[in-house]
């Protein structure tokens, strides 16, 4: 009970700085082009902080990167590529559809992707107990509560734009389905974030000895046993998100954006970023290693982080021109959300096997000729 009370304040701390890392963008000029954003946070989240934080945690980081088998090391690599794709498009898909809606439709994607995949990989089995039935259970009340958030960011934009002025730069795009499509792809690409994790924990199909079980092999426990492995994923994401910006840099010719006084705001405003997404990150791999159920702890992660995400756009009066529809749809969202985490939660009490009796051949037995008092057939003997 202990390690979940733990591993649970751990998802929220991760939730709250995942529903905040985006939040000092909106003090960025708007005419900074997104790679001179987007491609110093990358830069920072996926290389810059792991190699300065990682040595500094975990001294023998290298040295038990070099003792996991190459399947072990492979497999979160490969799909921690793939979660920098992710989050390399949901940068982009705020461009087309704004955040509100970008983050509702990019977490139901990665909810399907990232709650049910390690699941279906590793335990199958699962899905067939009750334990299993009321976790797809909770994962489905988290997917209405996305929609309905989504329903409202759709409702806020058209309000806006109905009520503001519109110059051409403001138009509203032709159509909405690219960017839906882009969020949704960039949702099952982050879902890969839990499935490379769900390989880098024990009992899982590594070639050989997890990384984790490396990590605490080498005298590594606690805490620190999980951190390896997110640096491992975060190195992967570095090949896809990194380098799309810097194809975009060479393509747009915006490298000297980097030498105005905007981008050197900029920089240090994406370091913030990428300081909050890390820590977020983090969190999410100690809660992992208390609860011991990827696909719970990712459900319960994004849920909290939407809650986190949006209000923190009613603090900075983002829904303050969005209307009452779209208020009272945000709020809906919000409260089926918590009712979603509500569900998880009991499906993961309910996986958590009972702690075995003790046998009747351990029970200690204390003579009687031992005992200061005698002991008689009467009760009532003083």
């Amino acid at each position: 009970m202990f390690e979940f009370v733990v591993g649970f304040t751990l998802l929220l701390l991760g939730s709250i700085c995942a529903g905040s890392f985006a939040l000092p963008s909106k003090f960025v000029s708007k005419d900074l082009p997104w790679e001179n954003l987007w491609g110093p946070v990358f830069l920072f989240v996926t290389l810059v902080l792991p190699l300065a934080a990682g040595p500094m945690l975990v001294p023998e980081l290298f040295a038990i990167y070099a003792k996991v088998g190459v399947l072990g090391l492979l497999l979160p690599l490969m799909f921690g590529f793939m979660w920098g794709l992710g989050s390399m498009t949901l940068g982009l898909s705020f461009a087309f559809i704004g955040l509100s809606l970008a983050y509702g439709i990019n977490y139901g994607g990665m909810l399907i992707a990232g709650s049910l995949g390690p699941m279906l990989i590793h335990t199958p089995e699962k899905i067939q107990t009750l334990s299993g039935i009321v976790i797809l259970g909770g994962v489905a009340v988290c997917l209405v509560g996305i929609v309905l958030c989504g329903r409202a960011g759709v409702l806020k934009a058209a309000n806006e734009a109905n009520n503001a002025p519109v110059t051409e730069a403001e138009k509203p795009k032709k159509s909405a389905l690219p960017g839906l499509l882009l969020a949704l792809v960039s949702g099952v690409f982050c879902g890969c974030y839990s499935i490379a994790f769900s390989f880098a924990i024990p009992n899982s199909y590594a070639g050989g000895s997890s990384i984790v079980e490396t990590t605490i092999a080498a005298g590594v426990a606690g805490w620190r046993d999980s951190l390896p492995a997110t640096f491992l994923i975060l190195f992967g994401g570095f090949f896809s998100a990194c380098l799309y910006c810097v194809m975009k840099l060479n393509q747009n010719k915006t490298w000297k954006h980097f030498v105005s006084p905007k981008a050197v705001a900029a920089i240090v405003i994406a370091f913030i970023m990428a300081v909050l997404h890390d820590a977020a990150l983090v969190f999410f791999g100690l809660a992992v290693s208390m609860l011991g159920n990827v696909s719970v702890s990712l459900a319960i992660f994004t849920a909290l982080a939407i809650i986190v995400g949006n209000f923190n756009g009613f603090l900075t009066g983002e829904w303050r021109n969005a209307g009452r529809a779209a208020v009272r749809w945000i709020r809906a969202g919000i409260f089926v959300l918590v009712i979603a985490v509500a569900v998880l939660a009991v499906g993961r009490g309910l996986d958590v096997p009972p702690e075995p009796p003790i046998p009747a051949n351990d029970v200690p037995v204390i003579e009687s000729d031992k005992l200061e008092t005698p002991i008689t057939d009467d009760l009532n003997t003083p």
